[in-house]
Formats: structure tokens, sequence, C-alpha cells
């Protein structure tokens, strides 16, 4: 871990990794509106994997022998089982609190990074992500009456952070020689053949797709692999390589404030203690991510 003051590039890549991902619920929610849950993921997976095969084709010759097994396990933690585990838990979750389930993902990324990749993390990082987590219990128990609430489908998100936290280190820690573009596209198409063959074969998609009352959420779950998940990819494993793994998880921070929003805007309800838990969220971001200011060393 450095105390080196990340760029303003990394940034400003952190604020539109925020908005893609901010508004990926919101499409899940649309997409489930005329396809089932393990529809939407593999049709996400397959057209986020295929869309990136024409910038990566010369870049397979830069993929050494010990890297393919490490960009399966990329393309699985940091895409596939996600994918899968978000579909499901909002078909019961609104956009909006699946959204603030996803800031577990920087706590599952410390404690992975210490106890499996031997990383030190700050006492003042812990700190940080204390707060922004006691922001999201606030949000995830928030109701009209103020009773405790527990959906047990919020199980697969933390999941879903859990898969998270490890792909963020894997590519830290043991992908340092691939470019952004390298790890983000050889992975997610080394996964998406799987994705359409179980798609086109094992779910009636094919008969579906020629109905015209299912383009729109066939369009939204389409934006979400292309954009949501192929172009932000690229930009998260950038930040990772900018930074550090807590400064570019802190994104999932970000997520939440966007995914409410939305939300909101969508018909979901607002609550003064979801208002309490969006603060609370700001302050574990700032804390998380206040640094001495020392000059930052973009050779690293």
């Amino acid at each position: 871990m450095t105390n080196e003051v990340p760029p303003l590039k990394a940034w400003l890549l952190l604020g539109l990794l925020a908005l893609i991902w901010g508004s990926s619920f919101l499409l899940i929610k649309k997409g489930l509106l005329g396809f089932t849950p393990d529809q939407l993921a593999a049709i996400r997976i397959a057209s986020a994997g295929f869309v990136l095969l024409p910038f990566i084709l010369k870049r397979f010759q830069t993929v050494q022998p010990h890297h393919w097994l490490k960009l399966i396990c990329v393309g699985l933690v940091g895409s596939f089982i996600p994918a899968f585990l978000f579909a499901f838990a909002q078909t019961e979750l609104p956009s909006g609190v699946t959204g603030v389930l996803n800031t577990f993902t920087p706590l599952a990324t410390l404690i992975i990074g210490v106890i499996l990749f031997k990383q030190t993390a700050l006492t003042q990082q812990w700190f940080g992500v204390i707060i922004g987590l006691i922001g999201t219990l606030l949000l995830v128990t928030a109701t009209a009456s103020g009773n405790f609430e527990f959906n047990r489908y919020g199980l697969l998100i933390i999941a879903a952070t859990i898969c998270y936290g490890l792909n963020l280190n894997l590519i830290k820690h043991h992908i340092p020689d691939l470019g952004a573009l390298t790890i983000t596209g050889v992975s997610l198409f080394l996964v998406a053949p799987a994705a359409l063959i179980y798609l086109l074969v094992a779910t009636p998609f094919a008969a579906q797709v020629t109905h015209p009352e299912l383009w729109f959420p066939l369009g939204a779950i389409l934006v979400l692999g292309v954009v949501g998940t192929a172009m932000a990819l690229v930009i998260f494993n950038t930040v990772v390589k900018l930074t550090d793994t807590t400064f570019t998880s802190s994104v999932t921070y970000l997520i939440p404030i966007v995914a409410l929003i939305l939300g909101i805007l969508d018909g979901e309800p607002f609550f003064l203690q979801q208002g309490f838990g969006l603060a609370a969220i700001l302050s574990g971001v700032w804390i998380a991510n206040k640094r001495k200011r020392q000059p930052f060393n973009a050779q690293r």
C-alpha cells in the first residue's frame, strides 16, 4: 500500500465508472421485464465478451501460457459468476438496494488482500470502510415503518462482492504484466462462449427474440453488457493499475448514490434513513482515500 495521491485521471475514471455501474442495476431491472435471470446474465456476458473481440485479436499474442488459467479465473469471478448472482438477486431486491449492497466490495477486497495476498492496510482505511458499511446498513434496513427487514437475496450480492474482491486482488498481484484491455477482453472472451451456448441451448431465447415486446428489455441488457460490463471493466482495470485495490474498490461507495437516484426516478421509495446512509457512505469514501500529499509516481 502506498501513500501517494492518485492522479486526476484516476479520479475522473472512478467517477465515470460510478455512473456506468450505478445505472447497471436499473438496466438489470428493465431486462428482467422480458427475460429470466439466467438469460439476462448469459446475454450480458456473451455480448460483453464478443464486442471486444475485434480489439483484442492481436493482444492474444501477448498472453503467455502461465496467463491463461489466471485470465479464466478473472473471467469467472470478475464477470461470469457475479452476473448470475446479481440477476437472481434483483428478482427480489429493488435496484437501489442492490446498488447499496454492492458496497461490501471494499471490505471483501481488504480482507482477501490481507489474508491471501499479504497486503497491508492502514487503520484509517479500515475506519473508512467501516463507516461506509454503517451507511450501507442504514440504507438496507430503511423502511417506511422503520422496522428492520432482512432479505436473504441480499446474500447473493454479498457472494458477488466476495468474487469482486478476489478478482481485484488477482489482477493487481498476479497479472501486473498485462494491459487493462488485454485482461478485460481476453478474460471475457474466455467465458463468453459458455454463456452463449447456455443461452441458445438451455433457454428459449432464439424463439423469444422475435417478439417486438421483448426488444426493449433486450436492448437494456445489451447496453448492460457492452457498456456496463465490457467498457466499464476496461476502465476498472485501468484504475487498478494506476492506483491500488482499495482506491479502485471505493467506486462501490459511489455506485449506490447513482443507483438510488435512478431508482427514485423509476418510482422506488426513498426514506430519511437512506439519506443518513448516503452521508455515511460519502464520509467513508473520503476517509478511506485521504492520504498524505506526496508527488504521484506514474512510473511505478
